[in-house]
């Protein structure tokens, strides 16, 4: 944007009020959590009731004075809203990146990883040097819990250590910070405190958004909704229909400081290496869910999450799976002595492919969170790197409809073709039949403390003599009450999910 037009926007936006005032660092520190006081309910809709499998849309007309024209909006400033305003900035469009928080990264929960380095390598080349990243991941672990033992898949790799890196871990306040700060660089403009309350519409076609303000109608050629993971501009537009409890999940987190020499004594690291371990099986009890735990330069990130349909059934609190996650005997040495800096919680869409929503209408398309873009695959649990991928597809397809002049539904619908080019949506089709299988009864209660007992009573030593590994088997398979024909079940829906 010209200064002109910069000056132009911010007189405009001169006297709004933001209904939304956070605390100045934008992390919870309440420990009740988004389903205290629904323990024991039955399972509903995430928020309002729905009309033949998704919202009927309330179509809001413009404001008769003059609104501000843009060639493209983007409501959230997450890294699928950041991604999606840099391209189209850098293509020379007139872009608005309209964020709900006192800053970009101030309502997302902090602590997390970052998958997929050469995606950002290729849009901000050398990225990690000016980002604020932690720790480049080199080392993953996969453990399955029991009340008292743990059995670990343990991968180190030093290509990962090497540029463009695997990944890193991340404060997504500083990230997301930093992230939008680039759009800024290329020419959008960054509006925070933007409070978006509907869509508008003009003969069937989305052509701006209603912001909370005097005079709050914003109008652009293509409206790009990046608000989320229970979008309302999706459901506003009639795209997604509203999540039931158990396709939804609710993660919940804690980031304890600890010096950097402790941190890396404790994890076998050195210099700027880290560590990502995902957890499964008792820390989360009955509830269908695990824990995780990233390293960042002076300082933990670790939490759990589990559906919420689960947590209502069984009568759980979030923090009170935290605690025993916290407490339990592998994972109690590596948080001794930290002080807790944070808290936050943030509910995550789980469902994979059969929870995506209708990708794009007249005038407006819908990525990251808001997309249901988040892929929790067991042995993946990745979702930044797909909203940023999703963010940029729906701008190159912007970018496209522009130079066509053309922003129907038939020129938009080339954003799949985008995704797919970019393997968002071939991972998630791939993948369809895993988020069903790892939320299994089975799989989440019972085979973790099969695998630990097993491993229990293959390393015991008691002068009883060396069992094989088959009546081991065996005997742990009787001693979990396991039938043969449930093993060779799960196996085959183990095969369709990550074999073939």
């Amino acid at each position: 944007m010209t200064r002109r037009e910069t000056t132009r926007v911010r007189r405009l936006f001169n006297g709004f009020n933001p209904i939304v005032r956070g605390n100045g660092n934008g992390h919870h520190t309440d420990r009740r959590s988004p389903v205290d006081g629904i323990a024991g309910g039955a399972e509903r809709p995430i928020s309002s009731p729905q009309e033949g499998g998704r919202e009927r849309p309330r179509r809001s007309t413009l404001n008769p004075s003059r609104p501000e024209q843009f060639d493209v909006i983007v409501v959230g400033a997450g890294p699928a809203g950041s991604a999606a305003a840099l391209v189209t900035a850098r293509a020379g469009l007139k872009v608005l990146l309209l964020e709900r928080g006192e800053y970009p990264g101030s309502k997302n929960v902090s602590g997390a990883a970052l998958y997929g380095s050469a995606i950002l390598h290729d849009l901000i080349p050398n990225w990690w040097e000016q980002a604020p990243v932690e720790r480049y991941i080199c080392r993953r672990m996969l453990s399955f819990m029991s009340p008292e033992t743990s059995v670990s898949l343990d991968f180190r790799s030093t290509t990962y250590a090497e540029p463009p890196y695997n990944g890193f871990s991340i404060l997504r306040p500083k990230f997301d910070r930093w992230f939008a700060a680039q759009a800024e660089a290329a020419g959008a403009f960054l509006l925070n405190a933007a409070v978006v309350d509907d869509v508008l519409w003009d003969d069937g076609r989305v052509i701006g958004v209603r912001v909370r303000r005097e005079a709050g109608d914003i109008c652009a050629n293509v409206v790009i909704a990046c608000d989320g993971a229970n979008s309302f501009l999706a459901k506003k537009a009639g795209l997604q229909r509203e999540f039931h409890t158990h396709e939804m999940s609710l993660g919940v987190k804690e980031v304890i400081g600890l010096d950097e020499q402790t941190i890396c004594e404790r994890f076998q690291l050195t210099g700027g290496e880290g560590v990502a371990i995902e957890y499964l099986g008792a820390i989360t009890g009955e509830v269908h869910g695990g824990g995780f735990l990233y390293t960042n330069r002076d300082s933990l990130s670790l939490g759990v999450i589990g559906q919420i349909s689960s947590f209502v059934e069984h009568r759980q609190r979030p923090y009170e799976l935290l605690e025993r996650f916290k407490a339990h005997p592998s994972v109690a040495p590596l948080v001794r002595g930290g002080t807790l800096r944070e808290y936050s919680a943030h509910i995550i869409p789980e469902a994979g492919w059969d929870m995506l929503p209708q990708l794009y209408t007249d005038g407006m398309l819908v990525a990251g969170d808001a997309a249901a873009l988040c892929f929790v695959a067991g042995l993946y649990f990745e979702g930044i790197n797909y909203a940023i991928q999703s963010g940029l597809a729906a701008g190159e397809t912007a970018i496209a409809a522009h130079r066509a002049s053309d922003f129907s539904v038939q020129t938009l619908a080339r954003y799949t073709e985008h995704l797919r080019q970019r393997q968002v949506l071939t991972d998630f089709e791939r993948y369809r039949h895993t988020p069903g299988f790892i939320n299994s009864a089975r799989l989440q209660n019972l085979y973790p403390a099969v695998i630990a007992h097993g491993a229990e009573r293959l390393f015991r030593v008691d002068g009883r003599g060396k069992q094989k590994l088959l009546p081991i088997a065996w005997e742990t398979l009787r001693h979990f009450e396991l039938k043969p024909f449930q093993v060779l079940q799960d196996l085959y829906r183990a095969g369709r999910s990550f074999g073939w």
